[in-house]
């Protein structure tokens, strides 16, 4: 499952991630399943959430983002610094309302 946003999308959930603090903590261990589980755990209690990479974490970051968030079925939203931004839609309807692009008529 991918999830593709639009720019305008991407916009939107970085001005709702803003005032976010991490909630997942990545640490030299990388993406354990327990670590993976923790993130879906997370995106399925918030939809939007932020993800730190510790300091033991030597991966290349922006591989290692598009990665996390293929494992948890996210969309990769930002990241910023060592701060990674996922999206995941609940299945229910109490989902964000995302804008939606208006075609010319």
């Amino acid at each position: 499952m991918s999830i593709s946003l639009t720019p305008r999308q991407r916009s939107h959930l970085k001005g709702l991630a803003h005032e976010l603090s991490p909630v997942v903590l990545v640490g030299s261990d990388g993406f354990t399943p327990g670590l993976i589980s923790a993130v879906a755990q997370a995106l399925a209690d918030h939809e939007l959430i932020k993800v730190r990479l510790g300091q033991g974490f030597l991966d290349p970051r922006k591989p290692a983002a598009g990665k996390l968030a293929e494992l948890s079925e996210a969309a990769l939203v930002q990241i910023i610094g060592r701060v990674i931004t996922l999206y995941r839609p609940r299945s229910n309807d109490d989902t964000r309302k995302l804008p939606t692009i208006r075609l010319p008529a």
